[in-house]
């Protein structure tokens, strides 16, 4: 059973020409993402991205930019995030030469390749787990530092296990 992606945008091998491809989710897509990576809101996403064709491999470089809305580690308050990331991945196709519970290593290099199978892979798949990976699940907004202090959140060392500890040191 697989799985439909929230912003998909399926590329054909045979028809890549060493293009320049910009990708933007629409406004229900941008809901589905911001649902798939628990985010209040996506309000804004576009990736550029520049295809070139080494065989039956793929070179994606590009860029993604993107404007949401998360919640603050630590207030748990809405706060916008601007997202900057370079996008650099390689579809390569699938080899089938390991098995599901197999442990392989891998190199940095390999770390961004993935798998297709037949002539097609999806692109816009990669760009929203590339946006994923550029989210910090430990954000904190601007009024972080406020609910530390007004939840005791600070890190007081002036009481507590630490505290007594610091004091049988220092005797």
């Amino acid at each position: 059973m697989t799985m439909e992606s929230e912003f998909s945008r399926i590329i054909d091998l045979r028809q890549i020409n060493d293009e320049l491809i910009v990708l933007e989710p629409t406004e229900a897509e941008r809901r589905r993402l911001a649902g798939r990576f628990q985010l209040s809101e996506v309000n804004a996403m576009q990736a550029t991205i520049s295809l070139r064709r080494e065989g039956d491999k793929v070179e994606a470089k590009g860029h993604l930019n993107a404007s949401i809305v998360q919640l603050c580690a630590i207030s748990g308050e809405d706060f916008p995030v601007t997202i900057s990331e370079p996008i650099a991945l390689r579809f390569i196709p699938f080899t089938g030469e390991h098995t599901p519970d197999e442990e392989i290593e891998i190199t940095a290099d390999d770390c961004d390749e993935i798998e297709y199978e037949g002539t097609t892979f999806d692109l816009g798949e990669a760009v929203a787990q590339s946006l994923a990976l550029a989210i910090d699940p430990f954000a904190e907004g601007p009024n972080a530092d406020k609910a530390r202090a007004e939840h005791n959140l600070a890190g007081d060392t002036g009481s507590g296990a630490f505290a007594a500890l610091a004091a049988l040191k220092k005797g």
